[in-house]
Parts: C-alpha cells; structure tokens; sequence
C-alpha cells in the first residue's frame, strides 16, 4: 500500500463487513448450528433435525417446521440488520426472543455457500435462495413442506486463516453436540435430532410435560437424575427451578453447569459463583457441581445485548440476583440430609415433602433418651466465638428425651448401631440394610453447623491493634473501601482512610486475628471491584471455624457405647449438610439388603 494512502479513511463494502462481523458470531461449526437453531425456535419450531458432515465444517442442514419465509422475508433475511424481532431501541430491554440483532445469516453467508429452502404457512410453494460468500442470486420458486432448511457448505471457504483455527473433526462434532443439548435443556417443547456423517448421534422427543425430567435425564444421563435435588425457589419476581447434582455427584470438571436466564442459555459468573458458594462446605476442593437451573426475572431488568454472541447477560441489579441463587441453591444443599437421601427423596422428586424432621414412612413416634457424646473437655481454644459449652465433657446429655421419627419398619433414617469396627466407622442397621458412619467427619460436620449457627447469633468481637496496619492502595480502591465500609464494619473490621491512597486498618475480628490481615484487605477490594461483592472474609471465617470442629470432634479409636452412637446418628438425622465432612468427604455410606443378597448369590 502507498505510505501516503495509509491514512486515508474509506467506506468498507458491505462483504467486507460481513466477514469481519462473521469474525465475532461465527467462531467455529457449532457457532453456526446455535444461530440456525435459535432463528428456527424463534420461528416457532416445534420440530429441528441437524445434518452435519465432517464435523460440519463441509457441510451444515438445519430444518424446522416453523412459519417459515415469503420470498420477500428471505431476501431481506440475508441483508444485515434486518429482523422481525425487534422495531426501536425500547424493544430491547423487554427482548425474549434469542436473537434480534439480524446478523446471522449475513454472517454466515459471507464465509461458506448457503442456501435456504422456506415455506410459509399462508403460500403453497416455497422459495430457494442461494449464494456464495454473501453474494446471492434471485429467489425463485420450489416445492417443499412448511418451515425453512439452512444448508451451509465449506465453512470459511474464502477465509483459509480461519480453518487453521479449527480442532478435529471430532473435537468439531463434540462442541455441536454440547450447542444442541443447551438448546434442547432450554426448550423442552422442541423436538431435537442431530446426524453426523450419515449416523443419528443425538435425539429426543418433544417433552409432554413442562417439568421436563425426562428431558434432564435423557441428556445428562440416569446417574445425575438419581443423584440430583429439586429446586423450587421464588422471591421478588425471580423464579429459579431445575435440578443441583447431589455434594456426592461432584465432576473434576464443568462440563455439566447449565444455566438459562429467561429461556437464554447463559455463562454468567456472578451466577456460577453463587451455585459453587452454595456447595463450598460440602464438596471436596477442586471438585465441581453439577446442576441445570432455570431462572426467570423481569425482561426489563437484564440486559441481552451485552456480546454478539448473546451467551453472557448483564443484570441491573446483580448482587439481588446473586443472592436470591445462593440462598435458594444453598438451602436445598443443606436440606439434602440422610432423610432424603436415604428415603428415596431425590433425583427428580419435590423438595416440597413435609418430614417433620426425619424421614418415616410410618406414624409411629418413639421417644429414646440420647446421650450426647462429644470429646473430653481440654483441647484447643479459639478467640473470637464463645465456645464454651460446645465441648461438653463425656458424661454430658441431650437434655430431654428427643423424638426419633421411625419408619413402618421400626427404624430412623440412619438406623440403630450396632458396632464400632477398627476404631473409626460405626456399623448401624436400618430398614434397607447396613448403614456405615465415619464417626470423626460426621462429628465434625456436626460441630461447624453449631459454631456456625452460634457465630451467626453473635456480634463479631474486634481486637484492636496497638500499630494500626497501613495500606498504600490505588486512588479507586480507596474510593471503593468508602463505598463499602460498612460492610467492613458489620465484619469486625475498623478501617479509614488516610489521605488519597491510603488505609489504616485499626482493628479486626479476633477469629481472624492470626490471618495475613493486609492480604486480606486487598483481596476483598479486588473482589469488590470486579464482581461488586466478596466472600472472602465469609471463607476465613469458616475456615477457622472448621479446625475447630475437627480439633473439637471424636477421634480415631476412641471407644463408644452403643447409646453414644446412637445419640450420634440422631445428630446426623438433624444436622444440615450431615452427608459430608467439612472438607467435602462423604460421612455416611449404605449398603442395602439386596447387594448383599447380590453378593451371596440369594434370592428373597
């Protein structure tokens, strides 16, 4: 190019234009099959079959039975900008559609060979347009069924740079199968099917129910729904429903985290970070839930046109929207105890059955005095909480009698001890067969609910700092500590500022007194300044609190009567979350009468 015409500034074609719009919609295979899929469920498809060849890099079919196109609509469908769905800008903030922004077609016609059958309800022929690289002939007419066929053919034909991008024609086949399930978790009331080079890979049936549990099962398998719980949750115009994978299903990945706002499939992270805040107690670290959650809220109260690809949404009021996740993720997490689990109270069932404590399928109360057996007095103490009375000595008691809520066959959830074997588990029947306990991590889980319980009840106690501890912070992250001091302030903290970039932190929680206090400080404005919230302080906090439920809880080979180990099964059967230790680890484990029948090969 001339150095002197370097600068010049020039109007870009219109193709040109679509290619580099092409660039930020159209990434890879599956960005194409998420666009046709979501014009044709806009289209009101009931019916959407995918046709893939060459992990549909040659060749990408997407047919639906929706309203389909005059000739009129498929030419202008074609033009950038031009749409149905939406007329002024007020219509975006009350957008349901999944698309509105009129670039997907134009998009992908300007890097492959398209062509688009469409019949509408209201005409008896139909109309194919065809066209290479964004430039298009002239409609004419065709037969076929009402509804639109998309085929593109050689994906990124005139923009060779961007094949060398792409994986595998199986890596390819892989993330249209993941576009295709998101879709079909979204809209239970479209029948999907997808064929890759000739083979049915993917299909399911149009959902009779709007529950969709068949739905969730078909697509996440039978392991998830017999390991899930139901959510049911409203407050404030939000709605969340769908299903948390049980602490015990956990995955060393996030490959099964599906979230839709308003019916749109979703990566938010405010919304992931209240889900996994949610299970943060009772899941092994480094572990990941899984869960499929819809949530609804006023259209006008987020904001879809936040990226081209409309995967990520915006919420006006985001830390409401967070808060309302966690709380109703979090209390069916810790409702999840050996009641439910252990009744059958699981997988896709209501989380709305009354069981007045335990779980009995009988009407029978039994009343049991409960020893209440904890360590000897004497171990570690912490500042911070008052603890005294939490580490009762031996000979201490439950208080009064305790109801036991039996089943029709005379046993409680977690059923009655019968031994204690190699120092560490207790063996207890119950009315399905053998239940085993790890007395230590049962306790311990135990003992963090009621410190957590007491902290909760309590002021947090401050302890002055005879040297202040000073910060040097940006001038933005002062301006944010003055934003949220009082959030400081309701934590133990006492800090102001000094100047423009400084902080002088006075005092601090006592429970937190040996923590790197500046560290801390400074993670929790970063935590601030990108989501608007941080549970840092949350997380120390707990962490104190579970070393002293595990210094404070029954050890390993330290004998226990039967009735101590009953007292402690009842304990289990009240405690929230009492199906893993602190640390995420299971507490409790059953083996039923029919694998052991299994074993020894015999019949009943």
């Amino acid at each position: 190019m001339d150095p002197a015409r370097s600068t010049t500034i020039r109007r870009l074609d219109d193709r040109l234009i679509n290619q580099i719009a092409a660039g930020e919609v159209i990434e890879r295979p599956s960005s194409v099959v998420k666009e046709l899929m979501e014009n044709a469920l806009d289209a009101g498809a009931s019916e959407i079959q995918v046709v893939i060849e060459r992990g549909g890099v040659k060749q990408i079919s997407v047919t639906d039975n929706g309203y389909g196109m005059s000739d009129e609509d498929l030419v202008l469908s074609v033009s950038r900008h031009a749409t149905s769905k939406i007329a002024e800008f007020d219509d975006l903030s009350r957008v349901t559609s999944l698309g509105f922004r009129g670039e997907a077609l134009p998009s992908i016609a300007s890097v492959s060979r398209l062509t688009i059958n469409s019949r509408s309800s209201s005409e008896d022929s139909g109309w194919k347009l065809s066209g290479l690289g964004g430039d298009f002939d002239e409609p004419r007419p065709v037969s076929g069924p009402i509804g639109t066929r998309v085929t593109m053919e050689d994906l990124f034909f005139n923009t060779p740079v961007r094949r060398k991008f792409l994986r595998t024609e199986r890596t390819e086949k892989a993330h249209i199968e993941r576009v295709i399930k998101c879709l079909a978790l979204a809209r239970p009331q479209t029948g999907f099917s997808l064929t890759a080079d000739g083979r049915r890979s993917f299909s399911v049936p149009v959902e009779a129910t709007p529950d969709q549990p068949q739905r969730v099962e078909s697509i996440l398998g039978r392991v998830f729904s017999e390991n899930s719980i139901r959510v049911d949750s409203e407050a404030n115009g939000m709605t969340l429903l769908g299903w948390l994978g049980s602490p015990a299903f956990s995955r060393s990945q996030s490959d099964m985290q599906y979230c839709f706002v308003n019916g749109r499939a979703v990566k938010d992270v405010s919304l992931s970070h209240a889900v996994r805040r949610a299970f943060s107690d009772v899941m092994y670290r480094g572990r990941q839930p899984a869960y499929v959650l819809y949530l609804r809220v006023p259209p006008d109260t987020v904001d879809v046109n936040v990226h081209p690809t409309k995967n990520e949404v915006r919420f006006i009021d985001a830390r409401t929207v967070h808060d309302f996740v966690y709380r109703a993720a979090s209390r069916v997490v810790a409702e999840s105890g050996p009641q439910e689990q252990l009744s059958g109270d699981q997988g896709f069932h209501s989380r709305g059955s009354p069981h007045t404590g335990y779980l009995g399928r009988g009407s029978t109360t039994h009343f049991r005095q409960n020893r209440l057996v904890l360590p000897e007095s004497g171990g570690e103490t912490y500042p911070g909480i008052a603890v005294s009375g939490d580490v009762p000595p031996i000979s201490s008691t439950c208080g009064a009698p305790q109801p036991v809520r039996i089943d029709s066959e005379g046993s409680p959830p977690l059923g009655f001890a019968l031994a204690q074997f190699k120092g560490a588990y207790i063996l207890a029947e119950n009315s399905a067969g053998l239940v085993l306990v790890d007395m230590h991590a049962a306790h311990e889980r135990i003992n963090y609910e009621h410190l957590k319980t007491r902290l909760v009840d309590q002021v947090p106690a401050s302890q002055p700092l005879i040297v202040p501890i000073m910060l040097d912070v940006a001038s933005s992250e002062a301006d944010l500590f003055e934003q949220h001091e009082e959030l400081f302030k309701q934590l133990g903290f006492s800090v102001s500022r000094v100047g423009r970039t400084g902080l002088a932190i006075r005092a601090v929680p006592e429970i937190l007194k040996a923590t790197d206090t500046a560290s801390l400080v400074r993670d929790v404005l970063t935590d601030l300044a990108k989501l608007g919230r941080s549970d840092r302080i949350t997380e120390h906090v707990e962490m104190v609190l579970s070393t002293m439920a595990c210094h404070g809880s029954i050890r390993e080979n330290r004998q226990l009567s039967v009735a101590e180990m009953n007292a402690l099964l009842r304990l289990m059967e009240k405690t929230e979350r009492s199906g893993q230790c602190n640390h995420g680890r299971p507490t409790w484990k059953e083996i039923s009468v029919t694998e052991f029948d299994r074993w020894f090969h015999r019949g009943r």
